[in-house]
């Protein structure tokens, strides 16, 4: 609890009690009218904040940016999203709103450190609980592949959490993947690989049958669930990602159920999780299952 007494040994109420959404720090700032369009959650990816500027608040983002900056020190730059994720990649474009003009950060999360640009390499810190989930289901002495591993936030959290044996990652985006190589000798780890190229293509060249398989691409990962049934060892166990309205999540399940039929091989469905929601009533869900 805050009293008053402690705004003498703190400087400010204000100072002390630092606002945790944009609804609570603007409060005064805008109008009921301007509140009802707030976006009210921002994404804090090291020292740089990502909001989201509705068109009817365009006029105010500078308000909003240069308050978040007063707000909290650790923040040194705002920007905001433009437009959704795009491309094959799921890249997403960003404008520098206020502060220190840069677009790369450096982001911890589970005793890793990782550097990226966000415009060149997908990176969500609200996937970190998810990464959690997954590295408290992790054997001593495992071997895991990650499709699509980005700049490496599951294969190196992975790595320097678990006992896992060795952890491979790929990427298809070269600039993704550059990042990658960078931050395996920024975290001191000797067990994680990384092959930059399509998993399609790359993960049958490995030669190699992997206890677990992750699939962290929600949008198009039924593609390639083909490959991964292919290089899954018999009684391992496949995570994964998929988008689904909230009344529909056993549509992901069908797709599972449909590449194994395909590939003559059988499953069991373990668990359905929701990790983010994507759009109202439409949640990111990760399925999952055992190879038999």
């Amino acid at each position: 609890m805050i009293s008053l007494a402690d705004k003498g040994r703190s400087g400010s109420y204000r100072d002390f009690h630092k606002p945790q959404s944009l609804k609570e720090l603007l409060k005064g700032s805008l109008t009921e009218k301007e509140q009802a369009h707030l976006i009210r959650s921002y994404e804090l990816l090291g020292s740089l904040a990502i909001i989201e500027i509705p068109d009817q608040l365009k006029k105010k983002e500078k308000k909003i940016a240069s308050l978040l900056l007063e707000a909290h020190k650790n923040i040194k730059t705002v920007v905001k999203k433009k437009g959704g994720h795009e491309g094959e990649l799921r890249l997403q474009k960003y404008s520098y709103i206020a502060g220190k003009k840069t677009k790369e950060v450096e982001y911890k999360e589970h005793n890793c450190i990782f550097h990226f640009d966000i415009e060149k390499s997908y990176f969500s810190s609200r996937l970190g609980n998810e990464r959690r989930r997954i590295i408290d289901q992790i054997k001593p002495n495992e071997t895991i592949l990650v499709m699509f591993s980005g700049s490496g936030p599951y294969p190196i959290t992975i790595a320097r959490n678990t006992k896992a044996k060795s952890v491979y990652g790929i990427e298809l985006n070269k600039y993704a993947h550059t990042y990658a190589l960078e931050n395996v000798i920024r975290n001191k780890l000797k067990n994680v690989f990384f092959y930059q190229g399509d998993v399609r293509k790359v993960a049958p060249k490995l030669k190699m049958a992997f206890d677990r398989i992750l699939m962290p691409l929600p949008k198009s990962a039924q593609d390639f669930l083909p490959t991964a049934l292919s290089v899954v060892k018999k009684g391992g166990i496949i995570h994964f990602y998929d988008f689904e309205h909230e009344s529909e999540f056993d549509k992901g399940v069908e797709k599972i159920k449909l590449a194994c039929k395909k590939t003559k091989k059988k499953c069991n469905i373990l668990s359905i999780t929701r990790c983010g929601q994507n759009a109202p009533h439409v949640f990111r869900i990760c399925i999952d299952f055992k190879v038999s």
